[in-house]
């Protein structure tokens, strides 16, 4: 079952890779084009009130208004700013931890064994189900939020990190065994570089799962931030400000995924060198 998907998924991807660029964006710019014409449709037609469904123009101008009238104390890039503080905390935290585990855990078998059980039990609590317990530790402050930032971006660093310790090649690793290597250089010379490319891989993924943990964190958990935006233009019945908040959001992420996949790429050109 699970090849079958897989398999579905790779022809998916390279039939969307087989069209020329010009048909790509003229079929993405139709979806595009779809999707705001129904949506303006709607909501000039009147078929949902204006308060809970406002025209694209309207959210147009709430955005730029967000950008120059403060909204519950701050602006828009402010409340940007401190929602990307707590995801650089936590998700460089994550790194921090997470990459160098893998790494250890790929190479020490007994560690392992030790880690293993707990991590994959860990791992299946989802980010949200943190924010009880970093409510009752932290309160607003900012270290609620960094943790449940941590508990979304912490295993995909720890899995590819692993991951691309088991899949060294292990002529390379028998080369660095002859030659009298200590594990510390196995490590830091034949492991990490051979696991470069899972370990960006991986960081695409914590990226992505950390800026969705911070964001439903913020929810709950803070007092300043996009999600508390969103939160207080819920309270205030005001759809246009949670739809800004929302497209700040998704601005955000792409750009930070975006960076991502030039490492990636970059990464993977000077290695075919």
């Amino acid at each position: 079952m699970g090849d079958a998907v897989e398999n579905a998924a790779v022809s998916a991807i390279s039939v969307s890779r087989s069209l020329p660029f010009g048909r790509w964006l003229a079929l993405s710019m139709a979806g595009a084009i779809a999707f705001f014409g129904i949506w303006w449709l709607v909501a000039a037609m009147g078929l949902v009130s204006p308060q809970f469904l406002p025209t694209p123009l309207a959210v147009v101008e709430e955005f730029a208004s967000l950008t120059q009238t403060p909204f519950v104390g701050y602006t828009l890039q402010q409340h940007l700013a401190s929602s990307f503080g707590r995801f650089a905390l936590g998700f460089g935290l994550s790194v921090a931890i997470g990459v160098p585990l893998g790494l250890l855990m790929g190479w020490f078998r007994w560690l392992d064994a030790i880690v293993s059980p707990l991590f994959d039990a860990l791992r299946f609590i989802a980010p949200i189900a943190w924010v009880p317990f970093a409510a009752l530790w932290f309160g607003t402050g900012i270290g609620g939020p960094v943790l449940i930032i941590f508990s979304g971006a912490f295993p995909p660093c720890v899995i590819n990190a692993y991951r691309g310790a088991k899949y060294v090649e292990p002529r390379l690793i028998e080369a660095a065994q002859t030659l009298g290597a200590s594990h510390a250089r196995m490590i830091l010379e034949v492991l990490l570089p051979a696991s470069v490319p899972s370990i960006v891989a991986g960081l695409r993924i914590s990226a992505g799962l950390g800026w969705q943990s911070l964001v439903g964190a913020e929810l709950i958990v803070a007092s300043s931030g996009i999600g508390y935006l969103l939160v207080k233009g819920q309270s205030n019945i005001s759809t246009s400000i949670v739809m800004s908040g929302m497209i700040a959001i998704g601005i955000v992420g792409f750009a930070i995924d975006a960076l991502l996949r030039m490492l990636e790429r970059r990464i993977n050109r000077r290695r075919g060198r």
